[in-house]
């Protein structure tokens, strides 16, 4: 795992959703709960992104302009900096070049063979784009760290994102290249920033099918109907996702209905598919996710024991001391267990499509927009 307390320096204000003791809080959860101390477990060292290294997705540009706000705490119109989303803050091209760091030096473990799983949890930001920072992210570290498994020779990268937003700017930096799929599910655009992610984005030429967009009113089910499939046509040499927890019925910034529990399938099937897909390649990064206390950490904390290959029984009691510690950091009671109780139970979509329902609909779209780019019948 690639961790520095330095991640923490990426922030926004005390008035912004994006606050980092919600990776404070899952860290300290996951040591308490021994994550950190399994079998296998360590952690990266961590260095800022050079800004050869940002190049890959960020123009000179732009850089430039990230690190002259972060001196000058000047609003930057023409590269969205200063805005409410993406405030100002001193020396926020370090805080932001050190989450891309390590979520390179995460992919770096895992492409090397050191690792067969690594994580960046402090990452994640996926709207960044290559000229102006979006969506509460200065820079895109998930296209940051797939540019750089291009660089070292991979011909087939798998990124999937079930952040609640859609993963815009990670589709916006390989929207002309076959040789990344990506797939995000996300609200409907229609509701939901930032207002792109329609089964019709399905790639630019010569990547026609390589985009793939799931634009949800609710539900679950549209994981098992659409990313399995294209996933085992595929067959990437590494997995790459991205677990934003801002779907869960807590979040205050959207509107889908997933719990921890459902959140905690996702995963599992997750480290699944990395292992029949992906030769057990995986590379996992947090994302969004709003709830800071009672759903972030819960969420994150089974995302790590998933990856360290010991999951977390969902029954078990968070620990006193860290309801304790959340006590002290943010004032408000802790969840007392690692469920909500709520497991989500669905028919899969091959028992039948009902035209009637609005995530079915979504569903099918999807299949019928990209499907048949991959040789798949989407109607089976």
């Amino acid at each position: 795992m690639a961790w520095d307390d330095g991640l923490t320096a990426y922030d926004f204000g005390p008035q912004h959703p994006m606050a980092p003791i919600r990776v404070e809080l899952t860290m300290a959860l996951s040591r308490e709960l021994g994550v950190l101390d399994a079998p296998g477990v360590g952690l990266l060292d961590v260095e800022p992104a050079s800004d050869e290294l940002l190049s890959l997705v960020h123009s000179p540009a732009y850089i430039e302009a990230v690190k002259r706000a972060g001196r000058t705490l000047e609003p930057d119109d023409v590269h969205m900096l200063g805005t409410p989303d993406n405030p100002v803050f001193k020396d926020m091209h370090d805080a932001a070049a050190l989450i891309s760091g390590a979520s390179v030096a995460a992919a770096r473990a895992v492409w090397s063979g050191e690792s067969a799983h690594a994580a960046n949890i402090a990452g994640g930001l996926h709207h960044a784009m290559r000229g102006n920072a979006w969506g509460f992210c200065v820079y895109n570290d998930p296209a940051l760290a797939i540019a750089w498994l291009l660089e070292q020779g991979a011909k087939r990268v798998a990124y999937v994102d079930v952040d609640v937003h859609h993963g815009d700017g990670v589709q916006s930096a390989f929207y002309d290249d076959p040789r990344v799929l990506t797939i995000s599910l996300h609200e409907s655009p229609a509701t939901l920033f930032p207002g792109t992610g329609q089964a019709s984005e399905t790639g630019g030429p010569g990547a026609e099918g390589y985009a793939v967009n799931v634009a949800l009113p609710a539900g679950t089910r549209a994981f098992d109907a659409v990313v399995p499939p294209l996933l085992h046509e595929f067959q990437p040499e590494i997995l790459v996702t991205q677990q934003g927890c801002d779907t869960h019925a807590l979040d205050p910034l959207a509107n889908l209905t997933l719990s921890v529990d459902g959140q905690r399938r996702a995963y599992a099937e997750l480290h699944e598919l990395a292992r029949k897909t992906a030769g057990g390649r995986w590379l996992l990064f947090g994302g969004g996710g709003y709830g800071l206390v009672h759903v972030v950490p819960r969420a994150w904390t089974h995302l790590l024991g998933e990856a360290a290959g010991h999951p977390i029984d969902p029954d078990t009691e968070t620990p006193q001391g860290w309801r304790n510690f959340v006590r002290e950091r943010t004032g408000e009671l802790a969840p007392l267990y690692m469920t909500d109780g709520r497991e989500i139970e669905f028919a899969p979509f091959v028992e039948g499509y009902d035209p009637g329902d609005p995530v079915d609909r979504a569903i099918h779209a999807t299949r019928t927009a990209v499907f048949p780019s991959h040789g798949i019948d989407p109607s089976l």
